[in-house]
């Protein structure tokens, strides 16, 4: 089977307790899942060593490559416990956050984050249980501060702390993501995602530890990461709009406008976005998703998002398979849409001005004038794919590549059709191989036309200089 979707925009399925069988994993991947989660907040190595190995038996029985990322928990901050689980409290109450780790009170409770007390002056917001409830500082001490209860009615153990508008001076890398982080390069994922990325500094940290042996996924959740939108995107390899925490640190009704931007900005600079958090939150317990989830899911491929991501809707839910059923339907169904096609080229990144740019966007013009069924690509390092992923060309985009990790890389980017084969050694070659695998992978019949770019010398990574429009004989 080719696998080929009927869709362009690609799927993320987190995997967890009710996805981690072979039977399961291989049905996701059916079902429309390109890309594979592993959420390391949750699990031990172990768990998710056995799950990579999982995801490589079905890649190799499929025949097709799947890629893989780790999710690095960050700097989670939460509350400590409470002598009897919870308090009630209400709007004027008076409550201290200190650094006592015995069970909180009425009164007081602990917050096991020096870092944090550092940053907290008078007048600072903070939001508790997924802002739930919301506390203003009225004085700040050495190791607590006090607060007043602007909003909420209840608090209980180990709830998360938000704080908008304040910047952090800790590393976003804990060390539980250091430990993490190697041990999922060493298991062989693809990607590393970064959580509460603030500056463009908290990438450049990251980068340096990984050093090559991954690319890199900026989660955008934080206020002051938007801010800084444009240096952390240049910086990144992907960038991943985590709309939770997002959601509570700014207004509900600004989260749209943010979107469109951080799409807009990512496919300026040619990165994959994803799109996530919540999107068929209610199908964690029920078979259908309300009309809404449907709406954000299509809006988030209006949008011209690279990919929309499923959390615990595959990773714990009762309907994983259902759920990416759904999203790879409401991805085709939007994606015929006529309106949709007007709104990818009402928007073209203007091309750097470079050979291998020139060549790719007129690729995608070539493509559509002619009626061609594909654009192929010959990549070493995946960069002309991701430049022609760019344009949201109308056909898909073959990607040959002799490298197994950026074939799976790939996976994530709008269009791309990747797969993994040798070099060729001629121009001719090249035409040649490039039209039987677009046959063979069904993604071209005959009588039909592909446009083949391509660079020379091979194997040059970025030099793109070639263009040919080839028949399927």
């Amino acid at each position: 089977m080719s696998y080929q979707r009927n869709r362009k925009t690609k799927i993320v399925a987190t995997l967890g307790p009710a996805s981690s069988t072979r039977e399961m994993v291989k049905k996701l991947f059916e079902a429309g899942a390109d890309i594979f989660r592993l959420n390391f907040s949750h699990g031990t190595h172990a768990d998710h060593q056995e799950r990579i190995a999982i995801i490589r038996e079905v890649e190799k029985e499929v025949g097709r490559p799947i890629g893989v990322f780790a999710d690095l928990q960050g700097p989670k901050l939460r509350l400590g416990t409470f002598r009897d689980g919870a308090i009630e409290i209400e709007k004027g109450m008076r409550i201290t956050l200190d650094s006592n780790p015995e069970p909180g009170t009425q009164q007081r409770v602990y917050l096991p984050h020096p870092e944090v007390m550092e940053v907290l002056d008078a007048g600072a917001d903070i939001l508790l249980d997924d802002g739930k409830v919301h506390l203003t500082v009225t004085r700040r001490g050495a190791d607590f501060v006090e607060t007043e209860v602007v909003a909420g009615k209840r608090l209980s153990d180990r709830k998360g702390v938000n704080l908008p508008n304040v910047l952090l001076k800790a590393s976003v890398l804990t060390p539980k993501d250091r430990k993490d982080l190697e041990a999922a390069i060493a298991m062989g994922v693809e990607w590393i995602a970064l959580s509460f990325v603030q500056r463009p500094d908290d990438v450049a940290e990251a980068r340096k530890l990984i050093d090559g042996r991954a690319k890199v996924i900026v989660k955008l959740e934080k206020p002051s990461a938007i801010e800084f939108l444009d240096p952390i995107i240049d910086l990144s390899d992907a960038v991943m709009l985590a709309r939770g925490d997002l959601g509570v640190e700014i207004p509900a009704e600004k989260v749209p406008a943010v979107q469109k931007r951080v799409v807009r900005a990512s496919r300026r600079a040619g990165k994959p976005v994803i799109i996530a958090t919540q999107m068929l939150e209610s199908m964690i317990s029920a078979p259908r998703p309300t009309r809404a989830e449907a709406s954000d899911v299509a809006t988030a491929i209006y949008d011209g998002t690279d990919a929309v991501m499923l959390s615990a809707e595959t990773a714990s839910g009762d309907y994983p398979l259902e759920a990416v059923s759904i999203m790879d339907r409401i991805a085709n169904d939007v994606e015929k849409d006529e309106l949709y096609r007007k709104i990818m080229d009402a928007e073209h990144p203007d091309p750097d001005n470079t050979p291998s740019d020139a060549i790719t966007a007129a690729a995608s013009n070539v493509a559509t004038t002619i009626g061609a069924a594909a654009i192929v690509n010959y990549t070493t390092s995946g960069s002309t794919a991701l430049r022609t992923a760019r344009e949201r060309p109308t056909v898909p985009i073959l990607c040959l590549t002799s490298s197994n990790a950026v074939a799976r890389r790939l996976q994530m980017s709008y269009g791309v059709y990747p797969v993994h084969t040798e070099d060729v050694d001629n121009f001719g070659d090249m035409v040649k191989k490039a039209v039987r695998l677009a046959e063979e992978h069904k993604i071209a019949g005959k009588n039909q036309r592909v446009v083949i770019t391509a660079g020379v010398p091979f194997g040059t990574p970025g030099a793109t200089n070639i263009l040919r429009i080839a028949w399927v004989e």
